[in-house]
């Protein structure tokens, strides 16, 4: 094993999603650190840490998901509390990244949250940044900090690998996400369709075209987040309209808020593939979830032990 260029391994976490921390955890082989996070009286976050950091390569696993503002602000004042203790090295792993839909100013007068999001975390003291499939690849560039952009796609590989693959295409479900369908269906040696979408407004979509063909064909709609499920049912429509034999989904985050499963459910959707980025719900037969924690676990230890993480995104 090649020598640790930090101190002694620690991993710990929020109340964000700590079964995925523990499932990381027990690929590492190591115990969750001891850290007290709870609320004081007025909802004021109270974090301490019970256990000496002093030195130590930490990693806090925090994703910032509903409810966002929470998560977020525990991260914060969690890493603060570590850089108070003298840990040698803080790294923040957040599996979903919250806010990175806003990563440019669409229209006049809003905000870019996902950079303000970005300078708070650096304010705070992390030293690195490790996260899964960011919506946008340029709000790695927000940070002044490294960033390890890792890709769920090989769960999603290992998912679909008994897929016929000579009647099978990828969809992308709008023209921003044509470089991650195209990269997946390269590797599962498939077709690659694109949907010309429209957004009237956040959270509804309209379909005006459709580059390919799905006639007779197994498809599979592959993204990077499902939220209100709105532009995901009303794809699966379309394609079924022109002929899907059967529809697949993929989403690496399923935030499926309002009525998204309900959607999910009502739609031609046979399946909904999503991953334990945030924390795993019931969410009826249509909706599975596949684990990340060996991906971010294997990241983990390579950047404690100074290796590359080129092959896990291959």
């Amino acid at each position: 094993m090649t020598k640790s260029v930090n101190g002694d391994l620690r991993i710990f976490t929020g109340n964000a999603n700590p079964a995925l921390a523990q499932l990381i955890c027990n690929h590492l082989n190591t115990d969750l650190g001891k850290l007290h996070v709870d609320r004081f009286a007025d909802g004021e976050i109270d974090v301490q840490l019970l256990e000496s950091v002093r030195a130590h390569d930490c990693y806090i696993i925090q994703p910032t998901c509903p409810p966002v503002n929470e998560n977020l602000m525990e991260l914060l004042i969690m890493i603060d509390t570590f850089k108070r203790a003298s840990a040698g090295k803080i790294t923040a792993v957040v599996p979903y990244f919250g806010y990175a839909r806003a990563d440019r100013k669409s229209s006049p007068r809003v905000p870019i949250t996902a950079k303000l999001a970005s300078n708070l975390i650096t304010k705070a003291g992390a030293e690195r940044i490790m996260t899964l499939d960011l919506h946008a690849g340029q709000i790695q560039g927000f940070f002044d900090i490294p960033v390890d952009h890792l890709r769920a796609r090989k769960v999603f590989l290992d998912y679909f690998a008994d897929f016929d693959r000579n009647n099978l295409v990828v969809v992308s479900p709008d023209v921003g996400g044509v470089e991650r369908a195209r990269k997946f269906a390269a590797r599962m040696d498939a077709g690659l369709v694109i949907i010309d979408k429209r957004r009237p407004k956040p959270n509804e979509a309209v379909v005006y075209n459709v580059i390919g063909d799905v006639a007779g064909k197994t498809a599979i709609i592959f993204d990077d987040i499902v939220d209100t499920a709105g532009t995901l049912t009303t794809v699966a429509q379309t394609i079924k309209e022109r002929g899907a034999k059967e529809i697949y989904a993929a989403s690496t985050h399923g935030l499926l808020s309002r009525n998204a499963v309900e959607r999910i459910n009502n739609s031609a959707i046979k399946k909904l593939v999503i991953t334990d980025s945030l924390p795993v719900r019931n969410l009826g037969p249509k909706v599975e979830t596949l684990s990340v924690s060996y991906l971010l676990a294997d990241a983990i230890s390579r950047n404690h032990n100074g290796q590359s993480l080129s092959d896990i995104n291959m």
